[in-house]
Protein backbone atom coordinates (compact mmCIF):
# COMPACT_ATOMS: atom_id res chain seq x y z
CA UNK A 1 0.00 0.00 0.00
CA UNK A 2 1.30 3.46 -0.91
CA UNK A 3 2.28 5.79 1.92
CA UNK A 4 -0.43 8.45 2.43
CA UNK A 5 0.82 10.11 5.62
CA UNK A 6 1.62 13.82 5.62
CA UNK A 7 4.54 14.66 7.90
CA UNK A 8 5.75 17.84 9.52
CA UNK A 9 9.52 18.36 9.40
CA UNK A 10 10.43 21.55 11.24
CA UNK A 11 8.14 24.07 9.52
CA UNK A 12 7.96 22.06 6.29
CA UNK A 13 4.97 19.94 5.33
CA UNK A 14 6.03 16.81 3.45
CA UNK A 15 3.29 15.15 1.45
CA UNK A 16 3.78 11.64 0.01
CA UNK A 17 5.60 11.52 -3.31
CA UNK A 18 8.31 14.01 -2.36
CA UNK A 19 6.17 17.18 -2.14
CA UNK A 20 7.54 19.87 0.20
CA UNK A 21 5.51 22.95 1.19
CA UNK A 22 6.57 25.86 3.40
CA UNK A 23 4.57 28.96 4.29
CA UNK A 24 6.66 32.12 3.89
CA UNK A 25 6.02 35.51 5.47
CA UNK A 26 6.36 38.48 3.15
CA UNK A 27 5.62 42.16 2.58
CA UNK A 28 2.05 43.09 1.73
CA UNK A 29 1.73 44.84 -1.63
CA UNK A 30 -0.41 47.89 -2.41
CA UNK A 31 -3.76 46.92 -3.92
CA UNK A 32 -3.27 49.08 -7.02
CA UNK A 33 -0.77 48.47 -9.80
CA UNK A 34 1.27 45.35 -10.62
CA UNK A 35 4.47 44.67 -8.73
CA UNK A 36 7.57 42.43 -8.76
CA UNK A 37 7.71 39.45 -6.40
CA UNK A 38 8.11 40.56 -2.77
CA UNK A 39 10.87 39.09 -0.58
CA UNK A 40 10.61 36.22 1.86
CA UNK A 41 10.80 37.29 5.51
CA UNK A 42 11.03 33.86 7.09
CA UNK A 43 8.90 30.79 7.61
CA UNK A 44 5.65 30.70 9.54
CA UNK A 45 5.95 28.33 12.50
CA UNK A 46 3.76 25.26 11.98
CA UNK A 47 2.39 22.96 14.69
CA UNK A 48 0.25 19.81 14.65
CA UNK A 49 -3.34 20.29 15.84
CA UNK A 50 -3.32 16.92 17.61
CA UNK A 51 -0.54 18.08 19.95
CA UNK A 52 -2.96 20.65 21.42
CA UNK A 53 -6.19 18.65 21.29
CA UNK A 54 -7.34 19.89 24.69
CA UNK A 55 -6.99 23.56 23.68
CA UNK A 56 -8.36 23.82 20.14
CA UNK A 57 -12.00 23.97 19.05
CA UNK A 58 -13.74 20.66 18.39
CA UNK A 59 -14.06 21.47 14.67
CA UNK A 60 -10.27 21.76 14.42
CA UNK A 61 -9.77 18.40 16.09
CA UNK A 62 -12.23 16.86 13.62
CA UNK A 63 -10.35 18.32 10.63
CA UNK A 64 -6.89 17.46 11.97
CA UNK A 65 -3.90 18.90 10.18
CA UNK A 66 -1.68 21.74 11.32
CA UNK A 67 -1.93 25.39 12.35
CA UNK A 68 0.13 28.55 11.98
CA UNK A 69 -0.20 32.13 13.34
CA UNK A 70 -1.03 35.12 11.12
CA UNK A 71 -1.70 38.78 11.82
CA UNK A 72 -4.64 40.65 10.31
CA UNK A 73 -3.71 41.63 6.75
CA UNK A 74 -0.43 39.69 6.90
CA UNK A 75 0.67 38.35 3.51
CA UNK A 76 2.17 34.94 2.72
CA UNK A 77 3.39 32.79 -0.12
CA UNK A 78 3.83 29.05 -0.53
CA UNK A 79 7.29 27.67 -1.33
CA UNK A 80 7.63 24.27 -3.04
CA UNK A 81 11.44 24.18 -2.92
CA UNK A 82 12.72 20.71 -2.13
CA UNK A 83 9.98 18.84 -3.99
CA UNK A 84 11.79 15.82 -5.39
CA UNK A 85 9.39 14.22 -7.91
CA UNK A 86 6.59 15.45 -10.19
CA UNK A 87 3.28 16.08 -8.47
CA UNK A 88 -0.03 17.80 -9.08
CA UNK A 89 -0.74 19.89 -6.00
CA UNK A 90 -4.17 21.32 -5.30
CA UNK A 91 -4.18 24.50 -3.18
CA UNK A 92 -7.48 25.47 -1.60
CA UNK A 93 -8.34 28.72 0.21
CA UNK A 94 -11.47 27.98 2.23
CA UNK A 95 -11.94 24.95 -0.07
CA UNK A 96 -11.98 27.15 -3.17
CA UNK A 97 -9.26 26.21 -5.66
CA UNK A 98 -6.66 29.01 -5.84
CA UNK A 99 -5.92 28.06 -9.47
CA UNK A 100 -9.37 27.49 -11.00
CA UNK A 101 -11.78 29.21 -8.60
CA UNK A 102 -13.88 26.04 -8.57
CA UNK A 103 -15.05 24.16 -5.46
CA UNK A 104 -12.64 21.73 -3.82
CA UNK A 105 -12.32 18.46 -5.74
CA UNK A 106 -11.02 15.00 -4.89
CA UNK A 107 -9.17 14.58 -8.20
CA UNK A 108 -7.06 16.56 -10.68
CA UNK A 109 -8.99 18.17 -13.54
CA UNK A 110 -8.60 20.25 -16.70
CA UNK A 111 -10.87 22.82 -18.24
CA UNK A 112 -9.97 24.61 -16.03
CA UNK A 113 -6.83 23.10 -14.50
CA UNK A 114 -7.27 22.82 -10.73
CA UNK A 115 -3.67 22.25 -9.56
CA UNK A 116 -0.12 23.52 -9.84
CA UNK A 117 2.57 21.31 -11.38
CA UNK A 118 5.55 20.58 -9.17
CA UNK A 119 8.47 21.01 -9.19
CA UNK A 120 8.08 23.29 -12.23
CA UNK A 121 5.94 25.73 -10.21
CA UNK A 122 8.52 26.91 -7.64
CA UNK A 123 6.07 28.88 -5.50
CA UNK A 124 2.57 30.37 -5.38
CA UNK A 125 1.98 33.87 -3.99
CA UNK A 126 -1.76 34.18 -4.53
CA UNK A 127 -4.82 33.30 -6.58
CA UNK A 128 -4.60 33.03 -10.36
CA UNK A 129 -6.45 36.23 -11.23
CA UNK A 130 -4.90 37.66 -14.38
CA UNK A 131 -2.80 36.87 -17.44
CA UNK A 132 0.69 36.39 -16.06
CA UNK A 133 -0.28 37.74 -12.64
CA UNK A 134 -1.62 36.59 -9.27
CA UNK A 135 -3.25 38.49 -6.41
CA UNK A 136 -1.41 38.14 -3.12
CA UNK A 137 -2.65 35.90 -0.31
CA UNK A 138 -3.65 38.14 2.64
CA UNK A 139 -5.07 36.96 5.98
CA UNK A 140 -8.49 38.23 7.08
CA UNK A 141 -11.05 37.04 9.67
CA UNK A 142 -14.07 35.03 8.67
CA UNK A 143 -17.45 36.68 8.95
CA UNK A 144 -16.84 39.84 6.90
CA UNK A 145 -17.18 38.26 3.46
CA UNK A 146 -13.65 39.43 2.55
CA UNK A 147 -12.13 35.97 1.99
CA UNK A 148 -11.88 34.31 -1.41
CA UNK A 149 -14.21 31.67 0.01
CA UNK A 150 -16.82 34.25 0.97
CA UNK A 151 -16.71 36.09 -2.36
CA UNK A 152 -16.80 32.99 -4.55
CA UNK A 153 -19.25 30.80 -2.59
CA UNK A 154 -21.30 33.38 -0.70
CA UNK A 155 -20.50 31.86 2.69
CA UNK A 156 -17.50 31.42 5.00
CA UNK A 157 -17.42 27.94 6.51
CA UNK A 158 -13.91 26.53 6.21
CA UNK A 159 -11.25 29.24 6.20
CA UNK A 160 -7.61 28.17 6.30
CA UNK A 161 -5.62 26.53 3.50
CA UNK A 162 -6.08 23.03 2.08
CA UNK A 163 -3.39 21.02 0.29
CA UNK A 164 -3.82 17.78 -1.65
CA UNK A 165 -1.18 16.10 -3.82
CA UNK A 166 -1.39 13.58 -6.66
CA UNK A 167 1.60 11.59 -7.85
CA UNK A 168 2.30 10.32 -11.34
CA UNK A 169 0.82 6.88 -11.96
CA UNK A 170 3.24 3.94 -11.96
CA UNK A 171 3.78 3.95 -15.73
CA UNK A 172 4.43 7.70 -15.98
CA UNK A 173 6.61 7.73 -12.86
CA UNK A 174 8.78 4.90 -14.19
CA UNK A 175 9.22 6.77 -17.47
CA UNK A 176 10.14 9.99 -15.66
CA UNK A 177 12.69 8.22 -13.45
CA UNK A 178 14.32 6.58 -16.48
CA UNK A 179 14.57 9.95 -18.21
CA UNK A 180 16.14 11.48 -15.09
CA UNK A 181 18.74 8.70 -14.95
CA UNK A 182 19.67 9.29 -18.57
CA UNK A 183 20.18 12.98 -17.94
CA UNK A 184 22.45 12.42 -14.93
CA UNK A 185 22.90 16.15 -14.56
CA UNK A 186 23.68 17.29 -11.00
CA UNK A 187 21.37 20.06 -9.74
CA UNK A 188 22.71 23.58 -10.09
CA UNK A 189 23.76 25.18 -6.79
CA UNK A 190 21.30 27.68 -5.33
CA UNK A 191 22.17 31.35 -6.02
CA UNK A 192 23.55 33.31 -3.07
CA UNK A 193 20.50 35.54 -2.74
CA UNK A 194 17.35 34.18 -4.33
CA UNK A 195 13.64 34.75 -3.79
CA UNK A 196 12.89 33.98 -0.17
CA UNK A 197 16.50 34.40 0.91
CA UNK A 198 17.52 35.05 4.50
CA UNK A 199 17.43 38.68 5.62
CA UNK A 200 20.67 40.61 6.09
CA UNK A 201 21.96 41.33 9.59
CA UNK A 202 20.26 44.73 9.65
CA UNK A 203 16.91 42.97 9.42
CA UNK A 204 17.52 40.15 11.88
CA UNK A 205 19.83 37.56 10.29
CA UNK A 206 23.46 37.46 9.22
CA UNK A 207 23.14 34.29 7.15
CA UNK A 208 23.23 34.34 3.37
CA UNK A 209 20.71 32.01 1.80
CA UNK A 210 19.62 30.75 -1.60
CA UNK A 211 16.19 30.28 -3.07
CA UNK A 212 13.72 29.46 -0.36
CA UNK A 213 16.12 30.00 2.54
CA UNK A 214 14.50 31.95 5.35
CA UNK A 215 15.49 33.85 8.46
CA UNK A 216 14.69 32.10 11.74
CA UNK A 217 11.36 33.42 12.97
CA UNK A 218 10.88 31.60 16.29
CA UNK A 219 10.13 34.21 18.94
CA UNK A 220 11.73 33.84 22.38
CA UNK A 221 9.64 32.08 24.98
CA UNK A 222 7.84 34.24 27.52
CA UNK A 223 9.74 34.86 30.72
CA UNK A 224 9.50 31.86 33.00
CA UNK A 225 7.91 29.64 30.36
CA UNK A 226 9.47 26.39 29.26
CA UNK A 227 10.43 26.16 25.59
CA UNK A 228 8.57 23.20 24.04
CA UNK A 229 10.30 20.75 21.74
CA UNK A 230 9.26 21.15 18.08
CA UNK A 231 5.80 19.70 17.64
CA UNK A 232 5.38 18.85 21.34
CA UNK A 233 2.74 20.31 23.62
CA UNK A 234 4.20 23.02 25.88
CA UNK A 235 4.22 22.92 29.64
CA UNK A 236 1.95 26.00 29.96
CA UNK A 237 -1.35 25.33 31.75
CA UNK A 238 -4.09 24.24 29.39
CA UNK A 239 -7.11 26.45 28.92
CA UNK A 240 -10.50 25.13 27.95
CA UNK A 241 -11.16 24.88 24.20
CA UNK A 242 -13.26 27.73 22.87
CA UNK A 243 -14.42 29.14 19.57
CA UNK A 244 -11.25 30.56 18.04
CA UNK A 245 -11.12 33.71 15.93
CA UNK A 246 -11.14 31.90 12.60
CA UNK A 247 -9.01 33.27 9.76
CA UNK A 248 -9.06 32.78 6.01
CA UNK A 249 -7.31 34.21 2.97
CA UNK A 250 -8.45 37.19 0.96
CA UNK A 251 -6.41 38.92 -1.71
CA UNK A 252 -4.18 41.95 -1.84
CA UNK A 253 -2.04 43.49 -4.55
CA UNK A 254 -1.23 42.07 -7.96
CA UNK A 255 2.23 40.79 -8.89
CA UNK A 256 3.91 39.35 -11.95
CA UNK A 257 3.76 35.58 -11.59
CA UNK A 258 2.64 32.81 -13.92
CA UNK A 259 0.67 29.74 -12.91
CA UNK A 260 1.95 27.13 -15.34
CA UNK A 261 -0.19 25.00 -17.57
CA UNK A 262 0.43 21.26 -17.27
CA UNK A 263 2.10 19.84 -20.38
CA UNK A 264 1.44 16.22 -19.41
CA UNK A 265 -1.76 14.36 -20.35
CA UNK A 266 -4.20 14.20 -17.45
CA UNK A 267 -4.03 10.40 -17.67
CA UNK A 268 -0.43 10.53 -16.35
CA UNK A 269 -1.69 11.49 -12.89
CA UNK A 270 -3.10 9.13 -10.31
CA UNK A 271 -6.80 9.65 -9.66
CA UNK A 272 -6.33 9.00 -5.93
CA UNK A 273 -4.66 11.64 -3.74
CA UNK A 274 -1.26 10.73 -2.32
CA UNK A 275 -1.86 12.89 0.74
CA UNK A 276 -3.77 15.89 2.00
CA UNK A 277 -3.66 18.29 4.94
CA UNK A 278 -5.83 21.08 6.41
CA UNK A 279 -3.88 24.18 7.49
CA UNK A 280 -5.67 26.26 10.15
CA UNK A 281 -4.85 29.98 10.39
CA UNK A 282 -4.67 31.26 13.97
CA UNK A 283 -4.61 34.82 15.32
CA UNK A 284 -1.50 35.65 17.40
CA UNK A 285 -3.47 35.84 20.71
CA UNK A 286 -5.06 32.45 20.02
CA UNK A 287 -1.66 31.01 19.05
CA UNK A 288 -0.25 32.13 22.40
CA UNK A 289 -3.24 30.71 24.30
CA UNK A 290 -3.11 27.36 22.48
CA UNK A 291 0.63 26.74 22.18
CA UNK A 292 2.12 28.85 24.97
CA UNK A 293 4.42 30.43 22.36
CA UNK A 294 4.54 34.04 21.25
CA UNK A 295 3.81 34.50 17.54
CA UNK A 296 6.69 35.91 15.48
CA UNK A 297 6.74 39.73 15.41
CA UNK A 298 4.90 41.54 12.66
CA UNK A 299 6.98 41.78 9.44
CA UNK A 300 9.42 44.64 8.86
CA UNK A 301 8.06 47.92 7.51
CA UNK A 302 8.02 47.61 3.72
CA UNK A 303 9.21 51.18 3.08
CA UNK A 304 12.24 50.55 5.32
CA UNK A 305 12.97 47.36 3.34
CA UNK A 306 12.98 49.29 0.06
CA UNK A 307 15.00 52.21 1.42
CA UNK A 308 17.69 49.74 2.52
CA UNK A 309 18.14 48.65 -1.10
CA UNK A 310 17.15 45.03 -0.46
CA UNK A 311 16.02 42.96 -3.46
CA UNK A 312 12.66 42.27 -5.06
CA UNK A 313 12.34 39.57 -7.74
CA UNK A 314 11.08 38.61 -11.18
CA UNK A 315 10.83 35.03 -12.43
CA UNK A 316 10.08 33.91 -15.97
CA UNK A 317 10.09 30.49 -17.62
CA UNK A 318 9.99 31.01 -21.38
CA UNK A 319 9.23 27.33 -22.08
CA UNK A 320 6.12 27.25 -19.89
CA UNK A 321 2.61 28.40 -20.75
CA UNK A 322 0.60 30.48 -18.30
CA UNK A 323 -2.92 29.43 -17.30
CA UNK A 324 -5.68 31.88 -18.14
CA UNK A 325 -7.63 33.14 -15.11
CA UNK A 326 -11.22 32.09 -14.52
CA UNK A 327 -14.12 34.52 -14.09
CA UNK A 328 -14.62 33.45 -10.46
CA UNK A 329 -11.11 34.50 -9.42
CA UNK A 330 -10.88 37.58 -11.64
CA UNK A 331 -13.86 39.09 -9.82
CA UNK A 332 -12.47 38.67 -6.27
CA UNK A 333 -12.03 42.09 -4.64
CA UNK A 334 -9.03 42.99 -2.45
CA UNK A 335 -9.31 43.11 1.34
CA UNK A 336 -9.07 46.91 1.31
CA UNK A 337 -12.56 47.04 -0.19
CA UNK A 338 -13.80 45.32 2.98
CA UNK A 339 -11.48 46.60 5.71
CA UNK A 340 -10.73 50.12 4.46
CA UNK A 341 -7.68 51.77 2.98
CA UNK A 342 -4.19 50.57 3.82
CA UNK A 343 -2.32 53.49 5.41
CA UNK A 344 1.03 51.72 5.75
CA UNK A 345 3.62 53.74 3.79
CA UNK A 346 4.66 52.37 0.41
CA UNK A 347 7.93 53.03 -1.39
CA UNK A 348 8.29 51.20 -4.71
CA UNK A 349 11.60 49.45 -5.44
CA UNK A 350 14.04 51.12 -7.79
CA UNK A 351 14.80 49.28 -11.07
CA UNK A 352 18.13 48.07 -9.71
CA UNK A 353 16.47 46.38 -6.74
CA UNK A 354 14.49 43.90 -8.83
CA UNK A 355 16.50 40.74 -9.54
CA UNK A 356 15.70 38.38 -12.42
CA UNK A 357 15.67 34.76 -11.26
CA UNK A 358 16.71 32.03 -13.67
CA UNK A 359 14.74 28.86 -14.40
CA UNK A 360 14.78 26.89 -12.36
CA UNK A 361 11.56 12.74 7.54
CA UNK A 362 9.38 14.36 10.15
CA UNK A 363 6.40 13.60 12.39
CA UNK A 364 3.09 12.40 10.87
CA UNK A 365 0.19 14.86 10.65
CA UNK A 366 -3.26 13.53 11.46
CA UNK A 367 -5.88 14.04 8.76
CA UNK A 368 -9.57 14.48 9.56
CA UNK A 369 -13.01 15.10 8.15
CA UNK A 370 -13.19 18.10 5.85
Amino acid sequence: MAETTVRIDGNTLRLPGGVAVRFIRTLRLPETGTHPLPPGLGEFPVRRVEDYADRVPEAWRARGGVMLPVYLREAMWLSFAGTSEPAALQVGVGKVCAVSGRPWSDRPARGPQNYVVLPRQPWLDGINSGTGTVRQFVAVPLGLGATVEGQVTGEEVWGGVQLQSFALNDRALTRWREEEQRRQVPPAPAPPGGYGTAMPAAFGSSDAGGYGAAMPMAAPAAAGAATPAPGAAPAAPASAPRAAAAMGLGVGGSMRQEVYQDDRPLSDWSQQPAGRVFVHLVTPPEWRRITGEAAPPSPVDRAAYTRAGLPWFDYYDEEAEDLSPTDALQSVKPVGDWLGDDHEPWQPPTPGQTQQLKDAAGRPVQDGDW
